[in-house]
């Protein structure tokens, strides 16, 4: 039993998003989503926001930019970025290398997308 609580990428729900974007989900409950995701070289999110999801992204590897309520920050690896509900907010892999990082949401941030 406590084996499954075990997560990897290899034994989690896998989904593509945007451009080649790769996500695994470590956790999928309607009250919590943790996700690890890949973004190729060169590749980004569309704007949006959640109306009732807060999130918390953590770099693994490389370098995102993110853009939150019309300002941008480049976040390094093992450097986090908070974003409240509501706030619009884009994230992208601007560099030549692979970008990993995990994606933390309460509640669930999946149905929950308004797209700017």
């Amino acid at each position: 039993m406590i084996e499954e609580m075990k997560k990897t990428i290899q034994n989690s729900e896998k989904y593509s998003w945007g451009d080649n974007c790769l996500g695994w989900h470590l956790v999928n409950h309607p009250q919590l989503s943790v996700i690890q995701e890949l973004m190729p070289p060169n590749s980004a999110e569309v704007k949006h926001k959640h109306l009732h999801a807060q999130q918390f992204f953590f770099v693994l590897k490389g370098e995102a930019v993110f853009e939150v309520d019309g300002e941008t920050v480049l976040v390094k690896e093992t450097e986090g970025m908070y974003i409240e509900k509501n706030q619009e907010h884009q994230i992208r892999n601007e560099s030549e290398h692979n970008l990993e990082f995990l994606v933390i949401s309460q509640p669930h941030s999946h149905n929950d997308k308004v797209t700017i």
